[in-house]
């Protein structure tokens, strides 16, 4: 993605943060005219393939920027709040997530490894979140936990990811991988489609994009993503734990 467009993006948000909103009501909150407003509505990829005028002139955003986040599980192949997740057995999980993973159009024909993958990361997951209710950490009942987030409704956009965890202010992406080494290209593929979330949710919330190396332990570091001046956060699966305590200070006094 080149760059952010702050203006797309601010029109964007308030579609999707409003039940309906009007394109001068658009270009008031966010103060420009109303022809830079319909410039936008007309041929911004966000907006002609994430949004939609009603009969009466109304605009809605598909996936609402609310909490939770109304219409996200429509592109995820298992979406729920993070104490769903967790009282469901593995096999109902199982049978949930490929049977939604069926009606967004993820491809499951290449299953060597792919299940397995899918129950490694339901793994890691349980482990994280159980950690946070020995700890007593509150909130995390209500984060939203998305696996095989896939958002391709045209040419022009492409968001994809193999878990998010929506807490108050984070959207964490993390892409899983059952390796015990760090790689590039890895790298950059779990940094890809963050610009493509922030947009996606808004300005209230940071993207902090993860690599999880599920064969690895006991590691917990920053890999350069190439060509660029950032890092991003590379973990074991049991040291997730610890990426999420550095944003949100789980173990502070």
């Amino acid at each position: 993605m080149k760059g952010t467009d702050l203006t797309e993006r601010a029109i964007y948000a308030q579609i999707c943060s409003h039940d309906g909103i009007l394109a001068r009501q658009i270009a008031r909150a966010i103060g420009t005219d109303r022809k830079t407003v319909n410039h936008y509505l007309y041929a911004s990829p966000y907006m002609h393939e994430l949004c939609y005028r009603d009969d009466e002139y109304l605009w809605h955003g598909y996936i609402r920027q609310t909490r939770p986040h109304t219409g996200l599980g429509d592109f995820c192949g298992y979406y729920a709040l993070a104490e769903e997740f967790m009282q469901l057995d593995e096999e109902t999980w199982f049978a949930l997530l490929t049977q939604g993973c069926g009606q967004i159009g993820r491809n499951l024909n290449d299953t060597r490894g792919l299940f397995h993958s899918f129950r490694d990361a339901r793994g890691v997951m349980r482990s994280l979140l159980g950690d946070l209710e020995r700890l007593g950490a509150g909130g995390w009942k209500e984060w939203e936990i998305a696996f095989e987030l896939r958002i391709n409704r045209a040419k022009w956009i492409r968001i994809y990811a193999d878990v998010l965890v929506i807490t108050d202010r984070y959207v964490f992406s993390l892409e899983f991988k059952m390796k015990d080494k760090i790689e590039e290209e890895e790298v950059k593929q779990a940094a890809k489609y963050s610009p493509y979330l922030e947009v996606l949710f808004g300005p209230e919330y940071d993207v902090i994009p993860v690599l999880v190396l599920t064969r690895a332990s006991d590691l917990y570091t920053y890999a350069p993503l190439a060509g660029t001046t950032a890092e991003i956060p590379v973990c074991s699966g049991d040291m997730l734990f610890n990426v999420f305590d550095e944003y949100m200070g789980f173990l502070e006094d």
